[in-house]
């Protein structure tokens, strides 16, 4: 069987020896195996479990859901269903976060054309000229009641 060193591991995901060393350290990598030196061996195995934890880090799990996650995979089929939940839940957590990045581009948007027009009748003009920027500044801007 085929085994790398912490390095390699290191070289071919991106991921720093630190990173590994920290990963095993808590708990993610748990079958990490040591040589008659003591030194870290990683199996192909391995490298696809740091597969998963890097797909689910990249969804913006935290590490101490990602281990919950991790650890009802070890048990097997029986939580499937469960895994399926913690999906579910991140998906939601990014949806609500990427409403809240759009709602910001809007503002931005908003923001730059209400520089646009600044400059092309100034300031104190701006709302007087184009009624719609202020309903539109008022959506944006104010609390909802």
């Amino acid at each position: 069987m085929t085994t790398y060193s912490i390095g390699e591991v290191a070289k071919r995901t991106g991921l720093s020896t630190y990173t590994l060393r920290f990963y095993e350290k808590e708990g993610l990598l748990p079958s990490i195996r040591k040589n008659s030196a003591g030194l870290r061996r990683f199996s192909e195995p391995d490298l696809r479990w740091l597969e998963i934890i890097e797909c689910l880090k990249s969804m913006g799990m935290p590490l101490k859901a990602i281990k919950h996650y991790l650890d009802l995979y070890k048990q097997g089929a029986t939580t499937v269903m469960e895994r399926k939940r913690m999906i579910l839940e991140q998906k939601e957590h990014l949806e609500e976060q990427m409403k809240a990045l759009q709602d910001n581009i809007e503002r931005i948007n908003f923001k730059i054309k209400y520089y646009e027009l600044v400059d092309e009748v100034g300031e104190s003009q701006v709302f007087e000229e184009h009624q719609e920027l202020k309903a539109e500044y008022e959506r944006l801007f104010h609390l909802k009641k």
